[in-house]
């Protein structure tokens, strides 16, 4: 095995090495998804993925945000769901999917997490960003199906796990291997055109990736990972330790599918006095063919809402933005139902052609009067070329985590941001059941 190949890269790596920029990012990655799995346990699916997590996977390790305990692989299990059950999670274009989902519900659901620094605690989930999001873009330039997250971010959970165990390299690839192969290669665009609880597959992938480091540790082969190790897919994994994904994760300002925030900011752009709801005859919003398949017009799940283009449309015009309380509590507002009605999606070549890499969309709004008022073309924001800044992540947190968490997100915040300072265990002591019941 030559000293360059990507396994020994995984297994070599110095966790120490991790500079100050990529610990400030880690720690951004891990606030935003702390306040995301906040935010729902107000989801209906947080009671009954604690509930499985408890009943079936038996054991003695803390679920994140709820009351009781479960084995890893239901700790796992349960904190993947808890964070994919609200759509504001961090992911990546050319992955068209989501890593810190997984990635840290199956760092949390080791007890080996205990005994880490902070700093070691930021620098796995560093690590886990950059082998998932890479499996992730493996996968896709693979196979001719579009995969859910779960189909490859088991493969960072998997590597993360091996790591925190001291699996030796081969150990490593049998895990990395099992968990290719047994990771949930879901349909995502069943997931779009059929909005579930089953969204993108990430407690499952987290689950597997969990499963697969201790079945390897325990001599179950599974080797080769060809998502890593095969020929036609080198160039993805060279420049490991060179090209840090960790920097191009985006961050979501809304809670919703990524797909429908282009058509968001849009309609957010035009000016105040012309997004008068009463005055509005009719919504075009231009957009690619994948954010026109986000159908729902009136939905009535929280899925349905996450899933939607012309919902957070109707939020952002009727509200001024799209929050938790617009995809869980509002779904029967008269006006947001009204408002969602007009809304007409069609697509643009042009734009078509730019995703996955990017996504666009337009909006016009044809008021009572005759007159159109047009917005210019629309990223969402939130891309590495147009981050979030820290006070926009925070505010992001707060929004999310206080309602549930009452004076505790202040002192996760403050954890959070001095992890490097610290021992693990400080933030794992916050991330019990929350403070209020859901609402």
């Amino acid at each position: 095995m030559h000293d360059h190949t990507p396994l020994d890269w995984m297994h070599g790596f110095d966790l120490s090495s991790l500079d100050d920029e990529a610990l400030h990012q880690a720690k951004r990655c891990l606030l935003d998804l702390l306040g995301v799995a906040a935010g729902a346990t107000r989801t209906p699916l947080a009671d009954k993925a604690a509930r499985f997590a408890i009943s079936q996977h038996g054991g003695e390790c803390p679920l994140l945000f709820a009351a009781g305990q479960a084995s890893p692989t239901g700790v796992a299990l349960h904190g993947a769901w808890l964070i994919d059950a609200l759509d504001a999670h961090d992911g990546q274009v050319l992955t068209k999917g989501h890593a810190g989902v997984a990635l840290l519900p199956g760092l949390l659901a080791l007890p080996e997490v205990n005994g880490l620094s902070g700093r070691d605690f930021l620098a796995l989930l560093a690590y886990g960003y950059e082998i998932a999001t890479r499996a992730g873009i493996a996968v896709h330039a693979t196979s001719p199906d579009y995969h859910t997250s779960g189909a490859w971010n088991a493969l960072g959970v998997a590597a993360v796990a091996a790591r925190l165990r001291g699996a030796d390299v081969e150990t490593l690839h049998h895990a990395l291997g099992i968990a290719e192969f047994y990771g949930p290669r879901s349909q995502m665009m069943r997931c779009i055109d059929h909005p579930t609880m089953l969204k993108d597959g990430s407690g499952w992938g987290a689950m597997t990736g969990i499963s697969a480091a201790l079945l390897a540790e325990d001599g179950f082969t599974g080797a080769p990972a060809l998502t890593v190790t095969a020929p036609n897919v080198a160039a993805i994994w060279q420049d490991l330790g060179q090209r840090w994904y960790l920097h191009e994760q985006y961050f979501k300002a809304y809670p919703v599918c990524r797909w429908a925030q282009p058509a968001v900011e849009a309609v957010l752009s035009l000016p105040a006095e012309k997004r008068d709801p009463a005055a509005i005859a009719r919504i075009e919003i231009v957009t690619f063919h994948e954010g026109k398949r986000l159908h729902v017009t009136h939905p009535t799940t929280t899925e349905q809402a996450q899933y939607s283009l012309p919902w957070p449309v109707a939020c952002a015009l009727g509200r001024g933005t799209v929050d938790v309380a617009g995809v869980s509590d509002e779904l029967d507002a008269p006006d947001l139902k009204a408002l969602a009605s007009k809304v007409e999606i069609h697509e643009d070549d042009t734009f078509n052609a730019r995703f996955p890499a990017e996504r666009w969309a337009r909006a016009r709004l044809h008021l009572d009067s005759g007159e159109i008022i047009e917005s210019v073309d629309f990223e969402a924001r939130g891309n590495p070329d147009r981050p979030l800044s820290d006070a926009e992540i925070f505010a992001k947190y707060w929004a999310l985590a206080e309602p549930v968490l009452g004076e505790r997100a202040a002192r996760l915040h403050d954890v959070v941001m001095s992890l490097e300072t610290r021992p693990a265990s400080d933030l794992l002591a916050l991330l019990g059941a929350p403070t209020f019941s859901r609402q």
